[in-house]
């Protein structure tokens, strides 16, 4: 996964509905602020920040430090791994899990304190190195 380089204030007058867009101007004021970084187009997904990981297996690629994307039916928000936050999760609010993916409907339905707790740790286990297992150069 690289950057596009896509107009970001242009996708968001795309995304919909208007409930994801609100979400997503939230949420890249919220991951700004933690990251210390300004949000950049992958694709679809808004990333803050660059790093490159290396799998056990060998496989590899870029990905951005912390990242999320408005879709229609939920936000993802793209966590390390979801498995490490469990005390957070259950006090978050309303959302599902994938394995690193987190999925909120409605941002003003969960604890924005939590979500930063989350995003924080995220943040530093990332700058740490990654996951077990994982290696991660932070690149930007």
């Amino acid at each position: 996964m690289q950057p596009t380089g896509g107009d970001l204030g242009a996708f968001l007058l795309g995304v919909t509905p208007e409930r994801r867009r609100t979400d997503a101007q939230e949420l890249i004021e919220l991951m700004r602020e933690v990251s210390g970084r300004e949000p950049v187009l992958w694709g679809t997904i808004i990333g803050f920040g660059a790093c490159h990981y290396v799998y056990p297996t060998g496989t590899e690629g870029d990905m951005p430090v912390l990242a999320f994307s408005p879709r229609k039916t939920a936000t993802t928000i793209y966590l390390d791994d979801t498995g490490a936050y469990p005390d957070e999760l259950a006090r978050l609010g309303p959302h599902t899990t994938g394995r690193g993916c987190l999925y909120l409907k409605k941002l003003d339905a969960v604890d924005l304190g939590v979500l930063r707790d989350i995003l924080t740790r995220c943040l530093a286990r990332t700058e740490a190195g990654g996951a077990e297992g994982v290696r991660i150069t932070v690149t930007g």
